[in-house]
Order: C-alpha cells, then sequence, then structure tokens
C-alpha cells in the first residue's frame, strides 16, 4: 500500500541532517514523500556571502529542490515564513515579512492543515518538543505539528529526534579536551533531544546512505562560513570519509508521542522504512 508522508521542518537543510535517510527509504518503496520547510532560512549563517533581502533565502529553497530530487521527494512546499534568527531577536524581522515564531501557533497550524488535508497524509513528522537543540523554529515546528495533525486528522505522528545520551557524553569530552567553541556551554543541552528510553524508532539509514549524503551536499550556502571558508559543522560531516559518516549518521530517530516506550521499532507502515 502507497502512503503519503509529509516531513515538516524549519529550514532548508533540516530534512537532509535528522531525517534524510528515511524519507529516502521511503521515496525509493514507493511512498509518496512531500517537503514542507516553514521557513526559507533567510536569517541563517552565510548571509555575507550569498546576500540578504531575499537573496539567500532564495538560495536555500533552491537547495532544498535540488536536496529533495537526491531523496526521491515528489514535492517541496514552503510555508512563506521567514526565519526566525537562532536568538530570535525582533530586531532581524525583514520588512513585510513575519518571522515564523511571530505567528500565532493556532495560525501556522491551520495553514499546515490546508497541506495535510490536500496531500490525504498518512504520516506527518515533525521534531521533539525540545526542538532538538533548541532553535526557536524547531521548538515551533514541534508545537505547529501537532496542531495540525490534530486539524487535519492525520492518523500518524513521528517526532525527529536523536539519543541526548551519547551527545552530551560527547560534548563534555570535547569540553575536557578544550575543543569547544568559546562560550559554548554543554550544560545547556541537558535537555536537548530525547532520553534514549523515550525513543520508539530507530531506523537503519545505510542502505540509502548515499542519497542521505548528496542531499546535505546540495545545501552548499550552509556547508561553509561566512567568509566562505568551510569552517562550518555541515562541512565537517561532509568531509568524513563514507565510512565514518555511515557510522556517524546511519541511524535515525522518532519519537511515536501516541506509543509506549519502551519497545523500538526499526520499521514505518509495517515494513522496512
Amino acid at each position: 500500500m502507497v502512503h503519503t508522508v509529509v516531513a515538516v521542518n524549519a529550514h532548508p537543510d533540516d530534512e537532509a541532517i535528522l531525517t534524510g535517510g528515511t524519507l529516502a527509504k521511503l521515496a525509493a518503496a514507493g511512498h509518496r514523500v512531500v517537503l514542507v520547510t516553514a521557513t526559507d532560512g533567510d536569517a541563517g549563517p552565510a548571509a555575507a556571502q550569498f546576500g540578504t533581502g531575499g537573496e539567500l533565502g532564495a538560495r536555500r529553497l533552491a537547495e532544498l529542490r535540488a536536496s529533495a530530487e537526491a531523496l526521491g521527494a515528489a514535492e517541496v512546499i514552503h510555508l512563506g515564513y521567514s526565519d526566525s534568527g537562532l536568538d530570535a531577536d525582533p530586531a532581524v524581522a525583514p520588512p513585510g515579512r513575519r518571522r515564523f515564531v511571530d505567528v500565532p501557533v493556532e495560525e501556522a497550524a491551520e495553514a499546515l492543515a490546508v497541506v495535510l488535508r490536500r496531500e490525504r497524509a498518512d504520516l506527518v513528522l515533525g521534531y521533539d518538543p525540545a526542538g532538538g537543540y533548541g532553535h526557536p523554529d524547531h521548538v515551533r515546528v514541534h508545537e505547529v505539528v501537532r496542531g495540525a495533525q490534530q486539524l487535519a486528522g492525520v492518523p500518524r505522528l513521528l517526532e525527529a529526534t536523536a539519543p541526548r545520551e551519547p551527545i552530551t557524553t560527547a560534548l563534555r569530552l570535547a569540553a575536557r579536551l578544550h575543543a569547544l567553541p568559546t562560550g559554548f556551554d554543554p550544560a545547556e543541552w541537558a535537555h536537548g533531544f530525547t532520553p534514549r528510553a523515550r525513543i520508539t524508532h530507530r531506523i537503519d539509514v545505510t542502505p540509502v546512505i548515499a542519497a542521505k549524503r548528496a542531499a546535505m551536499a546540495a545545501h552548499l550556502s550552509q556547508a561553509s562560513g561566512d567568509d566562505g571558508s568551510g569552517g562550518r559543522n555541515l562541512a565537517a560531516v561532509l568531509k568524513l570519509p563514507l565510512a565514518a559518516y555511515r557510522r556517524a549518521l546511519g541511524r535515525e530517530y522518532f519519537v511515536d508521542p501516541a506509543a509506549t516506550p519502551g519497545t523500538v521499532q526499526g520499521q514505518i507502515f509495517g515494513a522496512p522504512a
């Protein structure tokens, strides 16, 4: 049976990092995959290199379409909102546009519900309550997707996440080795992502790891620093040898809010995802 999956993300490139392998597997299995991005990422890094006033947002949406092609997604939809920025500072709101965090949750949920109804979505993907690492737009995606699922009557919701414990352990180790950026506090991640015991789905995406890597590589503006130095985290990940990349990113994780934690599923729709 063919299902329709609508994956909702905050910015272009989020779809590839947390869920790209799962989406590629679903598409390869014949399911319809639709990518929805709340914002165009116009307040993200690289604005100095690629321009402001819409130039960066347009570029990032084009990169998202290239990522969608690599993943096998059928459609890309932008809800039309502006990137809120990591600090959600009102001063960065672009003229004539509304940042995602400034839009009432109910309004954005109804806009997304229109998409879900039109697509007759069987499954919608959102984010965990922490929004992963806490970006305001990611937290808002969590809120909006939950609201839209109820409005549209989508039968299933999975929230993309990662196990908290190995992330915090790695950050503490990096701090001891003085390998973290100045001012970065690992304690801020103590409540990020999801405790391992609450994860309900762990998907092996190694069979489609090349598609995931191609989707990440499509986001060229995010694979370099503002000065074009290539110093961003995405660039560093893409430089990993394929074997190391597979080990680091070969699993993707989700929480089903309607499920009882305890048994971790490795598939979706009753067949390998």
